[in-house]
């Protein structure tokens, strides 16, 4: 391996925590990965252990710097957002478990606080609904459930943090208690105009502001990693969001450029530039990057499951062993059957935001099989796509294309799919862990490799673009199919 100097992203998601090296060219030269076991204790709930979330990210970075000829020269971090965990100020203990963005327990007390009329002042200062996916009632849910934790929180005792902040508390050993503006404005408690925290959104979700970490820019010097975890101190010089990361990851700069994110979850995040998009269809305002104080807005639209479906016939059904397997086992079903899939395991997102949907199949015959569910599973995410893309040209008309990635891209009959079902064009890069490339980035602005982003946007390659081939009649007979589909299992009124 080169002797060349190198940053490693730490980019620990919703179902693994890994570890990337790249190169001054934004080429990736190594990598370790390791699962994240997922706990569900209850119907909609969705939890990781914390001290699994150090250690395989702690495990992931040491195999590549171990392998290295040289220690990197800065991390980066990308992470799962909403995610929350609460831990002690003195010991680093976690209090319970993280829980994870995906969990709906909450979902009772956020249809108390909108009909106590706090949503449109939420919705104002954040750019939030009001949702269980948050982080605010997750964290008002622990310091009520933990024996103890409310008095400790008032008293001082206690931390608390999205998971890069866990993070970088655990790598600069207990030195720091940050987070960046991208982490910040998902938890609804962040005001995204005055960017800082807010007293009066605190009070809303109840939670004290004291346990809440430092708001930095995205690439900021946070530290240096502990010697004894590396056998030296590395800078830690960039944080952010992983659907922010891939943002920049993707390169996309300019007003007007969107990218599509396919993990766990899909996250469309669209570049709105320095004055935030307030939407008229249940789309997210949110902060895309802030570098020298100077903030980037974007608007958002989450779906909740989207590799996560994959996952699920996978480990759930047992229809595939391997995700790969899906394109090949789809393409069996293509053109035969009219199985559709609503995938709300936990609900919906935008641009219905339902939190008590939940998943059904629809169109089952006597001869459906795996394949016609895995067909239907893939044509289900390129739906809700369709429906967030929609949603945001009616916010910020001017949409041409989609940069896309995340492991589900890498699946060609997907990637068509989307065109096909959007009416855009998909584009590919040939590095499609652009979450972990804009962790890169970052850090590599705050060790100087470059002066801005722009002179890291030559880092994304396209490998290939998907126009669409559907004819139009036939793609709007399949969107009826859907909607009738999502109609069956929205309890809430449909959205406008």
């Amino acid at each position: 391996m080169s002797k060349d100097p190198t940053i490693l992203a730490i980019d620990q998601g919703t179902t693994s925590a890994r570890a990337i090296l790249f190169s001054r060219n934004g080429q990736p030269l190594d990598a370790a990965q390791y699962e994240l076991p997922q706990h569900f204790p209850d119907d909609g709930w969705v939890e990781h252990d914390a001290e699994d979330i150090w250690s395989l990210t702690l495990k992931a970075c040491r195999d590549v710097i171990a392998r290295a000829d040289a220690p990197p020269v800065g991390i980066g971090i990308t992470n799962q957002r909403e995610t929350v965990i609460v831990w002690d100020r003195k010991s680093g203990e976690p209090i319970h478990r993280a829980i994870v963005w995906q969990d709906r327990r909450t979902a009772d007390v956020c249809r108390g606080l909108r009909e106590a009329d706090h949503e449109e002042k939420v919705a104002a200062k954040t750019g939030l609904v009001i949702d269980p996916y948050f982080s605010a009632t997750k964290l008002a849910w622990l310091l009520d459930h933990v024996p103890g934790a409310r008095a400790r929180a008032e008293k001082g005792e206690l931390a608390a943090g999205t998971v890069e902040s866990f993070l970088l508390w655990r790598l600069t050993g207990g030195q720091v208690h940050a987070s960046d503006a991208t982490n910040a404005s998902r938890t609804s408690l962040f005001d995204i105009h005055r960017q800082q925290w807010d007293q009066e959104l605190c009070d809303i979700f109840r939670v004290p502001m004291s346990l809440l970490p430092e708001v930095t820019d995205c690439a900021h010097d946070f530290g240096a990693t502990d010697p004894a975890l590396f056998g030296t101190a590395i800078p830690i010089g960039g944080m952010a969001g992983d659907q922010q990361a891939a943002l920049i990851g993707q390169g996309a700069f300019r007003p007007g450029l969107v990218k599509s994110t396919y993990g766990t979850g899909c996250f469309a995040v669209l570049n709105t530039g320095s004055t935030p998009v307030r939407s008229g269809h249940k789309l997210l305002s949110t902060v895309g990057y802030r570098l020298g104080g100077e903030v980037t807005y974007a608007l958002e639209g989450s779906i909740f499951v989207a590799g996560a479906a994959i996952q699920w016939l996978r480990d759930g059904m047992k229809f595939i062993s391997h995700a790969a397997e899906s394109e090949a086992l789809a393409k069996k079903a293509m053109g035969k059957g009219e199985v559709t899939f609503v995938p709300a395991f936990t609900g919906l997102g935008a641009p219905h935001w339902d939190a008590e949907a939940r998943g059904a199949i629809f169109g089952l015959t006597r001869d459906t099989g795996p394949a016609d569910i895995v067909a239907a599973a893939l044509e289900a995410v390129a739906f809700q796509t369709a429906e967030l893309l929609e949603a945001m040209a009616a916010d910020a008309p001017g949409l041409a294309s989609l940069r896309v990635d995340g492991g589900m891209v890498a699946n060609d009959l997907f990637c068509q799919q989307l065109a096909d079902l959007t009416g855009l064009e998909v584009d590919r890069p040939v590095v499609t862990e652009t979450t972990a490339l804009g962790a890169a980035i970052l850090a590599g602005l705050t060790a100087g490799w470059f002066s801005s982003l722009e002179e890291a946007e030559g880092f994304r390659t396209r490998d290939r673009v998907f126009s669409p081939a559907m004819d139009s009649s036939e793609g709007q007979r399949r969107r009826r199919r859907w909607d009738a589909a999502i109609a069956r299992v929205l309890t809430a009124p449909p959205s406008a």
